[in-house]
């Protein structure tokens, strides 16, 4: 956090993001149709580099920069990721998307450029809030878990999951909240068992770090997200069942609670995914044993 300190200094990456972001705000008021259509994939991928290029100031190493196999993998996933919440937005119908071209190909574009810059919006932020001290320095009494809190925590993480999809419909649409926290119950313990990155593993270390920088992450996002899309031409709109009417841009009150565990939830998703990549890859990595050769003075082991 020295470093630099008098002075403020950012990578290249980090001005063209900002420059990415101011240039599409003049151009979108301006009435630019490109702009319009994909204002939102834009303003993201501006933000993703100057909170990368903010990492890199404070730590001297980020994700662009210092793991870009990283940062390429969490693309893909990111899309894939909210597609599995737009499968769970077929049940609970909590929001739908207003001013799309109607060339299905402009429009699966910006889809998917968009979906994209999910995940690594909220992990860079997450990232990024660590390094500050008032999170660097917290710690908690250190958690005693046992093997019934991961079985229990797997239940209830699937009951939340399968709820809204055997609900009625004029039920379901008020289950948004338990899609927000399932997948963090479900997979968390898994990713703990696996002996990888997990929250749980975390909290029975004393440290909290993670998850707050996470539950700020998602506040921060949250809140730009709505901004942002406020003023997009290709943007969503929400059919919150519960006062839906009492809006902060286009979000309902209520709904900007549901970014905080959204975060967690994509923090959770991602390690858990990699977690069992890293272990298939290991395993087909491993070379088989090759006999020993009869010759006396040869001896080949693997």
């Amino acid at each position: 956090m020295e470093k630099g300190k008098g002075q403020f200094s950012l990578k290249f990456h980090g001005w063209v993001g900002l420059g990415i972001i101011a240039i599409s705000e003049i151009l979108l008021f301006s009435g630019n149709s490109f702009v319009n259509i994909y204002f939102t994939p834009l303003v993201w991928s501006g933000y993703i580099l100057f909170v990368d290029a903010l990492v890199f100031r404070f730590k001297g190493a980020s994700l662009i920069v210092s793991r870009p196999k990283e940062f390429l993998l969490m693309l893909p996933l990111s899309f894939l990721f909210w597609e599995v919440f737009e499968f769970f937005n077929l049940y609970i119908q909590n929001w739908h998307y207003v001013g799309l071209p109607e060339d299905l190909i402009v429009r699966w574009l910006g889809f998917g450029w968009a979906f994209a810059t999910i995940l690594p919006a909220i992990l860079e932020t997450a990232e990024g809030l660590e390094t500050w001290d008032r999170i660097a320095r917290q710690k908690i009494h250190p958690f005693k878990i046992g093997r019934g809190h991961l079985y229990l925590s797997l239940a209830f993480g699937a009951f939340c999951l399968i709820l809204p999809l055997i609900a009625s419909p004029g039920l379901a649409k008020y289950m948004a909240a338990t899609v927000w926290v399932g997948f963090i119950f479900l997979l968390d313990p898994l990713n703990y068992w696996m002996g990888s990155k997990s929250l749980l593993a975390d909290l029975e270390r004393g440290n909290p770090r993670t998850l707050y920088s996470l539950l700020i992450s998602g506040i921060i996002c949250g809140l730009l997200w709505e901004f942002w899309n406020y003023w997009a031409g290709a943007k969503w709109h929400y059919t919150i069942p519960i006062l839906g009417e009492v809006k902060i841009f286009e979000m309902p009150v209520l709904g900007y609670f549901g970014f905080p565990p959204f975060a967690v939830e994509c923090h959770v998703m991602y390690y858990f995914v990699r977690n069992v990549l890293s272990k298939k890859c290991l395993k087909c990595a491993k070379v088989p044993k090759m006999p020993k050769v009869a010759d006396k003075n040869i001896s080949i082991i693997f």
